[in-house]
């Protein structure tokens, strides 16, 4: 690439940034209101969130596709593998939701149930959906080229970037935001996207960015630790347990939309849970050595 080239895409990328401050200043501000959709044709609405969903996947498949040049692994069983794990990761993230939302709404509205386009999908529900994928593709496929840990890790190591990506559609959502704030980086949220009993506040904590930036950073290390560091397959995946629900604990505890279990936020129930495995996890593979390249 020529000195002109990073140049110039240096440039761009600058501008981007301002232009991507200036754009979130006017949106945390008030003075732009945004869209949910990014075009509309009759009923038809391409949202934000759909396509913001789509492009973490497409990103982060993307990134371990290439890396696959450094396992043994056969290109067909990670296209396969991961077409399974998308649809299981819906599923589960549709049922984990319907489940904790069954006696408040889907228990009087059955039929709601299965229309997703109308929202309410979980991310844990969507990782517990693709790890028993996973697991149940390297165990019933013949000859499968990789474990089912190495499946995990690779799903894990890049699955932040999608998670950070995919946080930008609650952003143009108006929700999963948190409780009223006067920090100078508060978000407006419009009346009509409030939650029952906030009605009388405008700024809220925009707990999407906050889960966004560390689910990057996140990403970077474990992107990284994958491919260089890891002694044993299994600690990418017990890291991301760590990692991750450790961000989420913190921030959910800021939310005002959590899922509850009785008088328990379900999302940091889980995380502490997966906080305990992680730890686990990672101890008890750092006893073993050997990884399979």
């Amino acid at each position: 690439m020529g000195k002109s080239l990073k140049l110039v895409l240096t440039l761009i990328f600058i501008c981007l940034i301002i232009g991507m401050f200036f754009f979130l200043k006017g949106v945390f501000s008030g003075e732009i209101i945004l869209k949910r959709y990014i075009f509309k044709f009759g009923f038809f609405e391409l949202r934000w969130y759909s396509f913001l969903i789509v492009t973490g996947i497409i990103i982060s498949y993307y990134l371990v596709r290439r890396r696959l040049k450094y396992f043994d692994i056969n290109p067909d069983d990670l296209d396969e593998a991961v077409f399974w794990g998308i649809l299981s990761s819906i599923v589960g993230a549709r049922t984990y939701y319907v489940i904790f939302m069954w006696d408040e709404f889907y228990s009087k509205y059955p039929s709601e149930i299965i229309k997703i386009w109308h929202g309410g999908l979980a991310i844990h529900g969507a990782v517990i959906g693709a790890i028993v994928s996973t697991f149940l593709y390297t165990r019933l496929k013949k000859n499968c080229s990789f474990t089912f840990l190495q499946g995990t890790d690779l799903l894990t190591s890049v699955l932040p970037l999608g998670q950070a990506i995919g946080r930008w559609g609650n952003f143009f959502n108006y929700e999963a935001y948190g409780g009223p704030t006067n920090l100078p980086w508060k978000m407006f949220v419009p009346p009509e996207n409030r939650m029952v009993g906030y009605e009388n506040y405008s700024y809220f904590h925009p707990t999407f960015l906050y889960e966004s930036i560390f689910d990057f950073l996140i990403f970077l290390f474990l992107y990284k630790y994958d491919l260089k560091w890891k002694k044993k397959n299994g600690e990418t995946t017990a890291l991301y347990f760590i990692l991750y629900s450790a961000n989420r604990f913190w921030i959910e505890g800021l939310r005002t939309d959590s899922l509850y279990w009785g008088k328990i936020r379900v999302a940091q129930l889980v995380s502490l849970i997966l906080i305990i495995l992680g730890i686990i996890m990672f101890i008890l593979l750092r006893r073993k050595t050997e990884v399979k390249k």
